[in-house]
């Protein structure tokens, strides 16, 4: 049987009980109470078929008003049960109904005050003025693009997030980029490269190179230089990411299933379809930092002088160091660095990278902004921050940490009507999200989402806004290390430079030996990610003495 008639089945079955009720009534008079029954919910599981509000009810006629029923009783039953989702896990007030709420442009305050425990050993906060600042622009954008690029591009605070065509369906990816295009931010396209989803309806692209060169490679697999200068020089390809590493999975190639590699996502990609499309762990471009920066360098010659950067998740921070010093050797500098934290998301990974390989979003972004300020660089490479943010204090804590700005995945696809069923990697997404079959996708109907993507990004960096505003401060880019403050147990808690390190300008080139990160500044070198064989012995002896 086709996957469609399986969940129309209850209107399917509705709609014979009405022609078999109505056909007794002709002949029994007392059958009729059958269709005052059967007619009206049939009636409504037709309507629910044709609006165009809910993914759900488009999909799961009449059925997926369940969903709603349980929401509404929720508040209700708060006392007697722990507020979850479907599976369990912990329902996050913050990630699904804070998104939900500001894409379709409900009220999104919370009366009672917090429901956090303020003495909680996980409760952090922002330092307000007595002076609050309204003077605080409207439009918050930042410029990227160092001394070596010609085409600099002034990007929003917020912004949406790597997220593949093939990962995610058409519908959804025209819909982030009409919602993209209408609020004046970017889209990322993710490692699956640049299709005519994205380029549909104009909305600023960053072109995600993973090492899969996705849309710019040969018959085996490796880069192409005539491919990627067609698509780079495109009015609407704004900047180039090179993505090193992801969050969710660092070191691991990405895979999309045979199933949904299909004929559109193989010519996209430039794969074959109906067969495992992965992608390599490392990149065949590059071995070393000064190879990589030279690669970087090409990028930007060839995109006609845009913007050029990478994206990774920290792991060991010799390597970060490694490439702060090919920069400075070789003259050669990226234009921004997007850090992705370890608890980003991703459509499928092995649940043991996912949970315990690489570094939290908080220390990978302490840690780049410190080798950029360390060595004299962050007044001309623009830090990007990404991995769960979620808000407009999520917005305003990285920050205070050095980010420039952030990206965000999964709040736009909770603006996109993502219910967190888990089925991203399986290809049957209740909602028509992340699924390449045509009848899930008519769930998501496109100007509807890309309205929530638009009303989702407006309103948080609204909220950033009025955060900045209370802070007395002048725009985002003044929030400082001290104006954060994190609980360290019940009874005591520092503002955030006190329990982190934070580099003073240029200390890295002037006095290395005086930072924390004096044995991994030493450990670096420009021809090679590994440590340098005489530090290597003495990180190891560091590591593993009692």
């Amino acid at each position: 049987m086709p996957s469609w008639f399986f969940r129309s089945l209850v209107p399917f079955i509705l709609l014979l009980s009405s022609i078999f009720f109505l056909l007794a009534g002709i002949r029994f008079t007392n059958a009729l109470w059958g269709l005052a029954v059967t007619i009206p919910l049939f009636a409504t599981a037709l309507l629910d078929f044709v609006q165009t509000r809910h993914s759900l009810r488009r999909n799961y006629p009449l059925i997926a008003r369940f969903r709603w029923l349980f929401e509404d009783l929720r508040p209700y039953l708060r006392s007697y049960i722990v507020e979850s989702d479907l599976d369990g896990r912990p329902f996050n007030k913050d990630e699904r109904a804070l998104a939900y709420a500001r894409s379709k442009n409900e009220i999104s305050t919370h009366p009672f005050g917090t429901e956090l425990d303020v003495y909680s050993d996980e409760y952090e906060w922002l330092s307000h003025s007595i002076v609050p600042n309204d003077a605080v622009p409207e439009e918050l954008r930042i410029m990227i693009g160092g001394p070596q690029c010609t085409k600099p591009y002034s990007a929003a605070i917020l912004n949406i997030s790597a997220m593949s065509f093939g990962s995610l369906g058409g519908n959804a990816i025209e819909a982030l980029n009409m919602g993209a295009k209408k609020g004046g931010f970017y889209h990322d396209t993710g490692e699956g490269s640049y299709s005519k989803y994205h380029a549909k309806h104009g909305g600023d692209i960053v072109w995600e190179l993973g090492s899969g060169y996705f849309g710019c490679r040969d018959a085996d697999g490796h880069f192409d230089d005539e491919k990627f200068r067609a698509t780079a020089t495109l009015d609407q390809i704004k900047m180039i990411e090179i993505k090193l590493s992801q969050g969710a999975k660092p070191g691991h190639g990405g895979v999309l299933p045979g199933t949904k590699v299909t004929k559109e996502i193989a010519e996209t990609r430039g794969v074959p379809a109906g067969e495992n499309c992965i992608s390599p762990v490392a990149h065949s471009a590059f071995s070393t930092p000064l190879e990589m920066l030279a690669w970087a360098a090409r990028l930007r010659e060839m995109s006609g002088g845009k913007p050029v950067g990478i994206k990774l998740c920290v792991g060991q921070p010799h390597e970060v160091f490694a490439i702060i010093k090919a920069m400075l050797e070789s003259n050669i500098l990226l234009d921004f660095i997007v850090v992705d934290g370890a608890e980003g998301g991703t459509g499928a990974a092995p649940v043991e990278l996912s949970n315990r390989v690489g570094m939290p979003l908080r220390e990978g972004l302490i840690l780049v902004r410190n080798a950029l300020v360390g060595a004299g660089l962050k007044d001309r490479i623009r830090l990007g921050a990404a991995g769960k943010v979620v808000s407009g204090a999520g917005l305003a804590i990285n920050m205070a940490v050095g980010a420039d700005w952030c990206n965000a995945a999964r709040a736009f696809m909770f603006s996109l009507g993502c219910v967190q069923s888990m089925k991203c990697h399986t290809g049957d997404c209740p909602t028509g999200v992340a699924t390449q079959d045509p009848f899930r996708q008519r769930g998501l109907v496109i100007g509807d989402k890309a309205e929530r993507v638009y009303q989702f990004q407006k309103q948080t960096v609204s909220a950033l806004r009025d955060i900045v505003v209370a802070m007395g401060l002048e725009n985002p880019w003044q929030i400082r290390p001290h104006h954060l403050h994190e609980r360290l147990n019940s009874a005591k808690s520092s503002s955030i430079d006190y329990i982190y390190p934070f580099l003073e300008n240029r200390v890295l080139i002037e006095a290395p030996d005086d930072t924390p990160y004096a044995q991994y500044w030493a450990a670096a070198q420009t021809s090679s990610f590994r440590a340098r064989p005489s530090v290597k012995q003495t990180l190891h002896d560091q590591d593993t003495d009692p």
